[in-house]
């Protein structure tokens, strides 16, 4: 009986503990309507903000750089300051759309060898060097209409005054801080200090979280413009923390990073043109090749979910990837086949393609030697009166980046040096690659599979569409585009419905229908024709907004998956 009381308080404690982190239940997508701008993020706070920018005379790049400001105080498992990501911006003015690229860079002190299969990619080893800040500024810059303070500012009072803490972002930051190695390991004592709760208990909804070393940091970048990120003091505090946790970044790391304009990969789909992120991102071109690949079978006469549809769907994503391995990586390092966007080389993929038998991946790639036997991101949207349009995704990499906070400044650093290839030829059936491609070199970009996506016509946005999710993003995009385009479905739907994914290896269909009953002969056809089909309660999270352009309406969608807002400005 005397280890009775004790045991019982154990499981009250693990249970209390196991409820701090249950995932939110399914709702609906969350929709909004408007006439002069829409801003869907992950957040309430970060949409609004990005919402009041556009009605002061804002425009989409404006909402877009203080949205994304606003996301890292309250979207700490993805939103930043620490990390890099891909910005598409499509003019109001008829200028060409661009991709604004500031995806993180390995330090110069990096090397092809530096780490071993299987290494802890939750430490400061781990850490690209920042490009987020740098990138905001550089499309401000380009494109910004508002005073650089102002559109910082908002995410500055977030932080100093707190904001109320939802359903998700206590199940996000209860997950993190549960992690035995969070709880336990001294690198992630600040972590443990800036974000668990001021009397010692998991989150709840309607807490009030503060971020004051963050919003020191904020400020400094309001007032003295985002190059105050990547020297002083903010630089000082970044770089004590690598020399503590043996990090590589140094001070000339962060004084030489440089954001980039780059051309988008462009293509076209049912007399629609796409524009997606160029290397080093492989989405723009991953999206584009395989629908491609799909545009010749006339999906739309079929079953959207029917078996047919859904082996087409997974057998081009399964070749697009198998380039992607082979080809993809940081085009100042790597050269890239231009052929791989083209409507020629997709019809010779396409005829390669049985309607009724599953293409084992080791055949798709023969080339590849295969050796013997991670994904938070976040996405927003935004669009102005004028029709100019922003699709923009960034990321730390895992869920909380390498989970260290940088001292005295507040911010997550990013583990983007685990997107590079760790081993040169090691290619295996779970999906790591060794390709030459995408190996570490100092200064290099490492390959990302994020895939923010502007879809026109005539011009005009129509789309924009974007997720977080590892390399199942290209998939979640690629099904939002199929669904608007191809199905035409209202973008609502588009956005609800299951999600697929292939990625060659692991040679598996990944689908959020498999335990439907709507769903079930489909999959037991898709087995039957020799695919490995696999349960996944939740694909991505795809911020989204459609613009009706014979109504000139923007009709916003926030995902069910991770909650998410949008907000709509109407006069």
């Amino acid at each position: 009986m005397k280890l009775a009381l004790p045991c019982l308080l154990f499981l009250l404690l693990a249970t209390t503990l196991a409820r701090a982190a249950d995932l939110p239940a399914r709702t609906s997508v969350q929709v909004a309507r408007a006439s002069q701008g829409m801003v869907v993020s992950e957040t309430p706070h970060a949409s609004r903000v990005g919402r009041d920018v556009l009605t002061r005379g804002g425009n989409a790049v404006d909402a877009a750089v203080a949205t994304a400001f606003a996301l890292a105080v309250t979207w700490p498992e993805a939103g930043n300051i620490g990390g890099g990501g891909f910005m598409m911006v499509h003019p109001a003015d008829g200028k060409p759309p661009v991709c604004v690229e500031y995806r993180e860079t390995a330090p110069a002190a990096a090397t092809e060898t530096m780490f071993e299969l299987g290494e802890s990619r939750y430490n400061c080893k781990a850490v690209g060097v920042p490009g987020t800040v740098g990138g905001l500024q550089l499309a401000h810059e380009s494109f910004g209409r508002l005073p650089w303070r102002d559109i910082v500012m908002p995410a500055v009072r977030l932080a100093e005054s707190g904001f109320v803490v939802d359903d998700w972002l206590a199940y996000s930051t209860n997950k993190v801080l549960e992690q035995e190695n969070v709880r336990l390991g001294d690198r992630y004592a600040e972590l443990r200090r800036v974000y668990s709760h001021p009397q010692g208990r998991p989150w709840r909804k309607g807490d009030v979280m503060v971020l004051l070393d963050l919003a020191r940091t904020l400020r400094t970048i309001a007032e003295r413009g985002g190059n105050a990120f990547y020297e002083g003091r903010i630089a000082d505090l970044l770089v004590a923390e690598m020399q503590r946790g043996n990090g590589i970044i140094s001070k000339q790391d962060l004084e030489g990073y440089r954001a980039k304009i780059r051309k988008p990969i462009g293509g076209t789909y049912r007399g629609y043109d796409l524009y997606g992120p160029p290397p080093p991102c492989s989405g723009g071109t991953c999206v584009i090749e395989t629908l491609n690949i799909l545009e010749p079978f006339k999906l739309r006469e079929h079953p959207r979910f029917g078996a047919r549809n859904l082996h087409l769907i997974a057998e081009a994503a399964r070749r697009a990837f198998a380039d992607r391995a082979k080809y993809l990586g940081d085009p100042d390092f790597t050269s890239i086949p231009k052929h791989l966007t083209g409507k020629e080389y997709a019809a010779k993929l396409a005829g390669a393609i049985k309607l009724d038998e599953a293409t084992p991946s080791e055949a798709i790639a023969p080339e590849i030697q295969l050796a013997d036997e991670s994904p938070d991101t976040t996405h927003f949207s935004v669009i102005d009166g004028d029709g100019m349009g922003v699709s923009n995704t960034y990321t730390l990499e895992a869920s909380w980046g390498s989970r260290i906070v940088v001292p005295g400044a507040g911010f997550l650093l990013n583990n983007e040096m685990g997107d590079f290839n760790w081993k040169r030829g090691h290619t295996d059936r779970k999906g790591r690659i060794g390709t030459d491609a995408n190996l570490i070199r100092p200064g290099k970009r490492m390959l990302s599979s994020q895939s923010p996506f502007i879809v026109a016509r005539d011009g005009k946005v129509v789309l924009l569409t974007g997720s977080p999710g590892g390399r199942t993003i290209i998939n979640t995009v690629l099904g939002n585009i199929l669904n608007v385009l191809e199905f035409e479905m209202p973008i609502d739907k588009a956005i609800d419905t299951a999600r697929l994914h292939h990625q060659w290896f692991p040679d598996e269909i990944t689908f959020e229908g498999t335990k439907s009953d709507e769903h079930a002969s489909a999959v037991k056809k898709l087995r039957d024709w020799g695919h490995t089909v696999r349960y996944r309660s939740r694909q991505g999270s795809a911020h989204s907004i459609h613009v009706d352009l014979k109504t000139s309406k923007y009709v916003g969608v926030a995902d069910w998956r991770r909650g998410g807002f949008a907000a709509g400005h109407s006069q």
